[in-house]
């Protein structure tokens, strides 16, 4: 199995570096490849099973686009054959169609799903997120300066039941196409939802996996949903 972190040294935000090391740790025996800025992505001419990327700046967000917009039709073929995707935060945006900043010029994005995003640089928008995915309750965080908005909801990831999804108003949380898997939530998202993070290892062919630190993982999980289906729990944003 392989595993590719796409750009770790700069989409490493909010602890996702733990995230992507829990992954390892999920996932001992996977050849695991992190992809430097200036590296040809190890999936264009390679097979891989599982690509990670998480939240970076605003900044990094537009030398990203740069860097994958070559292999648009490589990411797309890879949707199509099922392979696992996990996208975190606002790397959300690379993929849809453009992203607009506050003075109202449309960064072009890699045009994949029908999602666009607009930046408001002075209001950073913090939430507690909580939704579902098939019968799994999902716990997470919100912390960005950008929301999505267009999407499909035959695409859409999480389904609210408390905080807002893509954007205020919006009924879902999140992109999905096959495995490919996308979504504001930080958490880190993996190590608060051991339930997903196991479903993800299904989809990897890993049944019934163990994972790190379980006991005290689900212990953690059980606190924090009791907490977030409290209906006098506090949601910013």
């Amino acid at each position: 199995m392989t595993v590719e972190f796409l750009y770790p040294a700069l989409a490493n935000l909010y602890g996702e570096a733990v995230e992507m090391k829990y992954i390892e740790q999920c996932l001992p025996d996977a050849t695991v490849v992190k992809t430097k800025v200036n590296d040809e992505p190890y999936f264009a001419k390679n097979d891989v099973d599982f690509i990670y990327m998480g939240p970076m700046t605003e900044r990094g967000q537009e030398i990203v686009i740069e860097k994958l917009s070559p292999y648009k039709e490589r990411i797309i073929e890879l949707i199509e054959a099922g392979k696992v995707f996990l996208i975190i935060g606002n790397a959300l945006e690379i993929f849809g169609d453009y992203i607009e900043t506050d003075e109202g010029e449309k960064i072009k994005a890699l045009g994949i799903f029908g999602t666009y995003a607009k930046r408001k640089m002075m209001k950073r928008y913090n939430s507690l997120y909580f939704g579902k995915f098939d019968e799994m309750k999902i716990v997470g965080f919100k912390a960005q300066f950008s929301h999505s908005y267009g999407e499909s909801e035959d695409e859409g990831l999480f389904e609210n039941i408390r905080g807002d999804g893509l954007h205020p108003g919006s009924r879902f949380e999140g992109i999905r196409r096959n495995n490919f898997f996308a979504t504001y939530l930080l958490g880190p998202l993996l190590i608060l939802n051991p339930d997903f993070t196991k479903y993800l290892l299904s989809l990897l062919g890993i049944e019934n996996a163990a994972l790190p630190c379980e006991n005290d993982i689900r212990t953690a999980y059980e606190k924090r949903l009791k907490e977030f289906e409290n209906p006098n729990k506090e949601y910013l944003g």
